[in-house]
């Protein structure tokens, strides 16, 4: 039991709140309302499988880049607390489960499961080569919009690439100010991110950037599918949480950095999946 505790504190299990939420947000817009028990199933499975099988594959990935950063250099990993042989057994497992997971959806979504194991598996690698990495992680937590709304429909339609746009911006713009903390570590070992390669002002600013275009898409999203006033109010509280979120960094003083990371943006992906129920009702 202790090797699965370690894994589960390894992967960071608990940040499955930060894309589950809006897996649901989209069966429920998809479905405009109760998409039933056997789509919730399988969507929340095949969630777990995606985001332990990109974690396991990140531990992977970055075992050594890890062991040499003093900020990382105690994960379960490059400590020996966890075996990179158990690790890929968990994330053959993990893709397993969530290719098992789409082909109980429907024949879109196993048709497009590959592509999705594609993102899970290679955005870990992409800050080798791109500073654009921030986006591609963001994209890649999208496809948890994008998987909910083809479990209900079997189809995209226009609001699921809204959707899949704020979690892009969304997911990118605090994963900037999260690789701030690494630049000098990034410069020094040729790994590539927008603080390390513009530095840590412009990438704060850039996050900001972001974080206004993501409350422009929540914005356009409740226009598009006409929900109600509690999903507005949920907007304006999510929009009050992202100033506060920049409020606690800045180029000087990132030492509320995780605060602003973790606590944060777990409180924004609660507060619109309850949102997006509120508007239907209301």
């Amino acid at each position: 039991m202790s090797t699965v505790r370690h894994f589960l504190d390894a992967i960071k299990f608990e940040h499955t709140v930060f894309a589950l939420p809006f897996a649901y947000v989209a069966m429920v817009l998809a479905a405009d309302g109760w998409p039933g028990w056997h789509i919730v199933l399988w969507v929340t499975l095949a969630m777990v499988g995606a985001r332990t099988l990109a974690m396991s594959v990140n531990r992977l990935a970055d075992r050594f880049v890890d062991a040499a950063n003093p900020r990382t250099a105690r994960r379960h990993l490059p400590t020996g607390l966890l075996t990179a042989t158990q690790v890929t057994v968990a994330a053959v497992l993990s893709a397993a489960l969530l290719l098992l997971s789409a082909w109980m959806l429907n024949p879109l979504c196993l048709a497009l499961s590959p592509l999705a194991v594609l993102f899970l598996v290679g955005y870990s690698y992409t800050k080798r080569f791109t500073w654009l990495s921030h986006w591609i992680l963001g994209f890649t937590d999208g496809i948890a919009a994008a998987g909910g709304w083809i479990a209900v429909r079997a189809a995209f339609d226009p609001p699921v690439y809204v959707l899949w746009l704020a979690l892009t911006v969304w997911i990118a713009g605090f994963d900037l100010i999260y690789a701030c903390q690494d630049v000098a570590f990034d410069r020094r070992h040729g790994l590539h991110s927008m603080p390390a390669r513009f530095g840590i002002p412009a990438a704060l600013t850039t996050a900001r950037v972001c974080h206004l275009l993501t409350v422009a898409a929540f914005a356009l999203l409740g226009w598009m599918m006409g929900l109600g006033l509690l999903y507005w109010a949920g907007v304006l509280l999510v929009a009050g949480l992202l100033v506060y979120e920049h409020s606690l960094v800045s180029p000087g003083d990132l030492s509320r950095l995780d605060i602003a990371f973790f606590n944060v943006n777990g409180y924004i992906a609660v507060i619109l999946f309850f949102s997006v129920l509120g508007g239907r009702l209301v």
